[in-house]
């Protein structure tokens, strides 16, 4: 993405290079959401578990047989005024039978992904806004928010250019329905 020498590069294309040269510590993780760099911590037990219960409910009751990537970089549609978003889901699902992973490098493009989960931690506001924005843009059909500051777990389904079209919040407990390819109902009870 260098440009020409005698073309000055972008400021978006700064930000962009200095992104992808980053060193982040072992454990942590950088992103480029709207024009900023995110840089997050290692994720607590609390965090963990949550992710567990999801993605062990979603391979064992999906209707399609579905593939997971804890940590998988995504590349998304950018806003009017900042590069190509870099975000990193905690965990993407996608169809088994896409091999979507397979030879992936470290930042894929979103086509074919069927769901993104995010269980907040540090930077809550960012999955519930800016991720939410970026994933919308990258037509991703379903974001998965588990938001352990609400005690509440959001579907965000339909996606039209910056935002997501419909979605649907159940407190902790309750059962949420994931639609195909999917189609069951995401138990919630040991969330609490």
């Amino acid at each position: 993405m260098t440009a020409m020498a005698h073309e000055p590069l972008t400021q978006e294309e700064v930000l962009l290079e200095g992104f992808l040269a980053l060193d982040t510590p072992e454990g942590f993780r950088a992103e480029l959401v709207e024009g900023e760099i995110v840089v997050t911590p290692p994720p607590d037990g609390e965090h963990e578990h949550y992710i567990s219960r999801i993605a062990r409910q979603v391979i064992r009751r999906s209707r399609v047989d579905m593939d997971f990537s804890g940590n998988k970089g995504l590349k998304l549609k950018s806003g009017e005024a900042c590069p190509k978003n870099h975000v990193i889901p905690d965990v993407t699902f996608a169809s088994l039978k896409l091999d979507l992973f397979l030879g992936a490098g470290a930042w894929m493009p979103c086509d074919g992904v069927a769901m993104v989960l995010e269980v907040t931690s540090t930077k809550p506001k960012a999955d519930r806004e800016a991720k939410r924005r970026c994933y919308a843009r990258g037509g991703i059909p379903l974001y998965l928010l588990v938001d352990r500051e609400a005690s509440s777990v959001t579907l965000f389904s339909d996606p039209e250019k910056d935002d997501y079209r419909q979605h649907c919040t159940v407190p902790f407990g309750k059962p949420i329905t994931l639609p195909e390819p999917f189609a069951f109902d995401l138990e919630t009870s040991d969330f609490r």
